[in-house]
């Protein structure tokens, strides 16, 4: 008997037989050949690998619920701005940035969709739409070609408190953005065929984002909320008052605001305060000032018991869900602390909403909520969508961590958690130029201060939660709020009589113009 390696015999090609060592696949173990030892080493091995998971998962777990310690942010610093009025009233604002040869020119109208006249929304949004769209000196196909020209971009459109055409371009084309922005803000003409194709592309957006749930709450719940107030109309407007504004209608608007002492002009980017100044007065010097025109107050009627809207959608397999009140003007006092219990009900990262809807009950994909100011009033709005069957059981919660935030203070851990972030991001919304100039003319359109985002830090990390919890009681209310449903209202109305009575719309008669949300003929089911 041999011992050894384990041979065969090969034969050479001269018939040559020799023994050589056998080759075998040891990752690959022979059954049969097992001993008692081997299958537990084997079994040993699977245990320490099946420990190993099981420790990643549980690491990966706590590291999601207690995240590692980061270095504090840098300190954000924005640059100073200096501000310059000319005689007509156009305030020149400019922020120096020299790192690229890149220029952005930004004119702000005080006057928004809050300004639209009454059964005419969408005024300020068509207007703001057609500045770029024809000038006494240049059709829609210049402006567009001088843009490229320059290898810039352009943004106009309404907002509720302002309205705003923004021009990047490169410094070489400085003094030409400077006349392309005059031209447009004071000489559009506002032709005809260029009113039709934008009236066209609204329409065609309206009937489209009819169908859109997310975008029906969102609407229902702002005209609800904002009844009685000039902010209590869709901002683009609803089908009816678009196809009935007339050119007559838009250059009235126009020649109303846009006026030059109801205008901000802000200059970010590779600019001296001395060139800007110059251009300013050379292309906006002659605009003739007119009269300021008077700011529409934003005073609403407090909804004294809960309101219940369903917009039913037969169609629908999930019902988007709006919860919320009416909540501050954006230059209130109480802004930085519902700012924080914003972020730690339903804001970015981390928050209540996200974590008992979704982690915790598996009722949404996604929870958020909204702290929206505007010049006059503000809401504060929970935003979710669910399963039909699961609508009641999401709005109950819903109400839950309001109610929770209103009567018991956040922990300490979850308001340094919200400052941290506040603080943290703050940097990111100054990026670029645009962004600069946009955060700025907020401030004036506000009536805030120029240093406010520099001091802004300082007063999220004095926030205590005590003042979390004043504010919270102040303006947050889940027994007095607006509640509206986007979806089959069959599959979960029987389940709604525990939060209160309802009203129920048909979809296909939904008037975002008229007080009742009924077209004329429908029906509110309750």
């Amino acid at each position: 008997m041999t011992f050894g390696k384990p041979t065969c015999v090969v034969e050479s090609q001269k018939g040559v037989r020799r023994r050589v060592p056998e080759l075998r696949l040891s990752a690959i173990p022979n059954p049969e050949s097992r001993t008692p030892h081997r299958r537990f080493l084997q079994w040993r091995a699977l245990g320490q690998l099946l420990c190993a998971a099981l420790l990643f998962g549980l690491t990966t777990a706590l590291a999601r619920e207690f995240p590692p310690e980061v270095p504090p942010p840098k300190p954000f610093v924005l640059p100073s701005a200096q501000v310059r009025e000319l005689p007509n009233g156009l305030k020149v604002v400019v922020i120096e940035r020299h790192s690229l040869p890149l220029l952005t020119l930004r004119l702000v109208v005080k006057s928004g969709a809050q300004a639209d006249p009454p059964d005419l929304a969408g005024t300020a949004q068509l207007v703001a739409g057609l500045l770029s769209q024809g000038t006494t000196r240049r059709s829609a196909r210049q402006i567009a070609e001088a843009i490229d020209l320059m290898g810039g971009s352009i943004e106009n459109a309404a907002e509720w408190d302002n309205s705003f055409v923004s021009l990047t371009v490169l410094s070489d084309h400085t003094e030409l953005a400077f006349d392309l922005l005059a031209e447009m803000a004071r000489q559009p003409t506002f032709a005809p065929p260029e009113i039709e194709r934008r009236r066209t592309q609204t329409l065609s957006a309206l009937e489209v984002l009819r169908d859109d749930p997310a975008y029906m709450a969102d609407a229902v719940f702002s005209v609800l909320v904002y009844s009685g107030t000039p902010y209590g109309h869709p901002l683009d407007g609803t089908e009816e008052s678009v196809r009935r504004l007339t050119q007559r209608d838009l250059q009235a608007f126009h020649a109303q605001h846009y006026r030059p002492a109801n205008c901000i002009l802000a200059a970010v980017g590779d600019i001296t305060p001395g060139q800007a100044a110059t251009l300013a007065e050379k292309f906006f010097g002659e605009w003739e000032k007119g009269q300021t025109p008077q700011r529409l107050p934003g005073v609403a009627a407090v909804t004294s018991s809960r309101r219940i809207v369903v917009i039913d959608k037969p169609d629908a397999v999930q019902t988007e869900i709006r919860v919320g009140n009416l909540a501050i003007r954006r230059n209130s006092p109480d802004f930085h602390a519902l700012t924080a219990a914003n972020q730690i009900l339903g804001g970015p990262a981390a928050n209540r909403l996200f974590k008992a809807l979704r982690s915790q009950q598996g009722l949404t994909y996604g929870a958020s909520s909204d702290l929206v100011c505007q010049r006059g009033l503000g809401t504060w709005v929970a935003k979710t969508s669910t399963r039909t069957a699961e609508t009641a059981r999401s709005v109950r919660q819903v109400l839950d961590q309001m109610q929770r935030l209103r009567d018991h203070p956040v922990t300490d851990d979850e308001l340094r958690t919200a400052q941290s972030y506040l603080v943290g991001h703050l940097a990111l919304e100054f990026e670029s130029s645009d962004n600069i100039a946009s955060r700025v003319l907020e401030l004036m359109v506000h009536d805030l201060p120029l240093d406010y985002w520099n001091r802004f830090p300082q007063n999220i990390k004095a926030l205590k939660t005590e003042d979390l919890l004043t504010a919270t009681r102040r303006y947050l209310d889940s027994e007095r709020n607006v509640i509206v449903l986007v979806g089959s209202a069959a599959g979960f109305s029987r389940e709604l009589s525990q939060l209160g009575t309802w009203e129920v719309v048909p979809l296909r008669d939904l008037d975002l113009a008229s007080p009742t949300l009924m077209r004329a003929g429908g029906a509110v089911v309750h």
